[in-house]
């Protein structure tokens, strides 16, 4: 394997630093933070560049805050500075960690994402009876920095970019050795990178007839039960011995006729329903717009934004039935059936 030889001249090229501001505010240019260091750009960049060059760029700046989604997670948020050293980095090493992924690894990636992932499952469901679904238990919080960072070094060969990579990996711990911090660019790429070896092995190792990964999500199919059971053992050695993770139980195994949960949806073969967490979403975001029109916190356009991107959640299943259920089950009120 040829490792790469970017290094942190290219990561530190004035050129490239300006691009990465300019992503990184995106969506962001009335924050105050954005705007300070807007007011001084050639002289943040200019700081930022000398920093990576002599390796004192500070990493490890951190807003930590909780959200529910739709289970209980710590979202770590770099500030902005960081934010535009990651966008930096992520130009050059993104680029080269995306090659080693397989084609059916979807997370994270231009021109993939859960949809293109959900029909994709739906193609291998058709085609293949028996399906193994495995997923990793709090995989973002379990990731080994040691073989993350071995990992890393068999695609790099500078020593410089190398100690970056290093110290942006270890200024974060869920526990000494262990975790990548939810809500950076690098930990996205770095997860989606981490368990490449393990789609490889299923595929090109075990040759399974079909596979479909997001992020730590990960299904494949088989002739037959024993197929993706014997599957099943391999990749939970690969695991465990290879990357020191564990895999959620009870695993699941089953016919595709049946249906799979992956992604939001229950793929059938013929069809794609809503999972429960969808509906749940659904519901939620219906009812929060409504309560927010009769208070009088917002208009009849905000309302109608607010039902397009409920009935977004529902795109591309089969709920036409579904919609016009919660509608008998939770009718408008009066005052919205006149809009």
């Amino acid at each position: 394997m040829r490792r790469s030889r970017v290094g942190l001249a290219a990561i530190a090229d004035w050129h490239n630093l300006a691009a990465a501001f300019q992503r990184a505010a995106r969506g962001k240019s009335q924050r105050d933070e954005v705007r300070r260091f807007r007011a001084d750009l050639n002289g943040e960049l200019a700081n930022l560049r000398e920093a990576l060059l002599d390796g004192s760029v500070e990493v490890g700046q951190m807003r930590s805050f909780h959200i529910r989604d739709p289970k209980p997670r710590i979202i770590h948020a770099p500030c902005f500075r960081e934010r535009v050293l990651h966008h930096a980095v992520m130009a050059h090493v993104g680029p080269i960690l995306d090659r080693a992924l397989v084609d059916d690894t979807y997370a994270c990636r231009v021109g993939k994402g859960a949809l293109a992932a959900v029909q994709r499952a739906q193609h291998h469901a058709r085609r293949w009876p028996w399906y193994a679904q495995i997923d990793i238990r709090s995989y973002f919080a379990s990731i080994d920095h040691d073989v993350l960072l071995a990992l890393l070094e068999r695609r790099f060969k500078d020593r410089g970019l190398l100690a970056l990579l290093a110290r942006i990996v270890e200024s974060h711990h869920a526990e000494p050795g262990r975790g990548l911090p939810i809500g950076a660019l690098t930990s996205q790429h770095f997860a989606n990178y981490y368990l490449a070896g393990l789609d490889r092995l299923l595929l090109e190792g075990y040759r399974v007839r079909g596979l479909v990964r997001y992020m730590d999500d990960l299904v494949w199919w088989g002739d037959s039960k024993d197929a993706v059971r014997d599957a099943l053992a391999q990749a939970h050695a690969y695991t465990q011995d290879r990357l020191r993770l564990t895999v959620k139980t009870p695993v699941q195994i089953g016919r595709s006729r049946a249906g799979l949960p992956f992604c939001g949806y229950r793929i059938l073969p013929s069809r794609l329903l809503l999972s429960r967490r969808r509906k749940r979403r659904y519901i939620e975001c219906r009812r929060d717009w409504e309560t927010a029109y009769a208070a009088g916190r917002i208009d009849v356009r905000a309302l109608q934004a607010g039902y397009a991107a409920a009935l977004a959640i529902t795109a591309h299943a089969d709920a036409a039935a579904w919609r016009r259920e919660q509608l008998r089950r939770c009718p408008l009120a009066p005052a919205l059936c006149e809009l």
